[in-house]
């Protein structure tokens, strides 16, 4: 017996949090149908792989099964079995599948400067709006993702000229051995944590939760990021499609978007927002409203 369990554990510290809960999340769909099919999950056949993906990729998108196989070649490598993962049978259902899903990726709605006065706006004045308000204008600011948001400390925030912030952003998807990168936030934003923090208190964590009108001494889950987003919308836009358009991503999107329609150039919305890749900068830039043309 393989207990690919403990090995997928042995990950913690080294890879993201969110990494291996997708290993584990992917490793059971395997395993709920291996034993679907009466096989043992590992060590598996080139054969078995790609039976797996052909039946994943019926009702899954491309990237979803791509993911799981590149969880299945962890958890074989972790356990020290022949990886089936690199055969030319996976890499010819790998391409059929991305053929057959014609499909583009589904792109969070931008929450553009627009939008973020209108949500900021709309929160209510009281502490959790407090909250509210400066962790949606410094994540719009800083261009973060929500798990970067979460994360930062008081000890991350230091004065900079002007009578704004600099911050530290210590680890994110793109650098997950901590390097880091420094970021500004705007006078707007300044005002709003100051706000929060002096309702706040001290605590080592930026964005905290708050339970019997107190502040816990814990960060906040990235999942609270993309509910106040999302209630935000709701309370804003009039059409409920529009609304469910927004997540914790649409901060960091709308941010990039508003910034190439003030004139700024891929190299500087690419350091802004700590992006490695053009083509996935490209992405969060198409649904801009900019015409090169005009």
């Amino acid at each position: 017996m393989h207990d690919w369990r403990a090995e997928i554990n042995r990950l913690e510290g080294a890879y993201a949090p969110s990494t291996i809960r997708s290993y584990h999340s992917d490793l059971r769909a395997y395993e709920t149908w291996c034993v679907q099919q009466r096989v043992d999950p590992f060590p598996a056949s080139p054969r078995q792989v790609c039976e797996f993906l052909e039946d994943n990729g019926r009702d899954a998108c491309a990237s979803t099964v791509q993911r799981r196989l590149y969880a299945i070649r962890k958890a074989h490598r972790l356990l020290r079995l022949p990886d089936p993962t690199h055969d030319e049978d996976i890499n010819l259902t790998l391409r059929r599948i991305r053929r057959m899903k014609h499909i583009r990726p589904t792109q969070a709605k931008g929450m553009t400067e627009a939008f973020l006065l209108e949500f900021i706006a709309s929160e209510p004045d009281r502490p959790t709006g407090w909250r509210n308000r400066a962790m949606m204008s410094l994540g719009y600011d800083l261009l973060t993702r929500r798990s970067e948001l979460v994360a930062l400390c008081d000890s991350d925030v230091e004065p900079a000229e002007g009578g704004t912030y600099r911050f530290l952003i210590r680890r994110s998807k793109s650098d997950p051995f901590g390097a880091g990168r420094v970021a500004f936030c705007s006078h707007r934003t300044t005002r709003l944590l100051d706000a929060w923090r002096a309702w706040r208190g001290p605590n080592t964590w930026l964005f905290c939760p708050i339970y019997q009108n107190k502040a816990i001494q814990r960060s906040l889950s990235d999942t609270t990021v993309k509910r106040v987003i999302r209630a935000a919308a709701k309370r804003c836009c009039a059409d409920p499609k529009i609304a469910a358009e927004f997540s914790g991503h649409s901060m960091r999107v709308g941010a990039a978007q508003d910034l190439l329609k003030r004139g700024l150039d891929t190299a500087g919305i690419m350091r802004a927002g700590g992006w490695k890749s053009v083509n996935v900068l490209a992405r969060y830039l198409e649904n801009a409203d900019h015409n090169p043309w005009l």
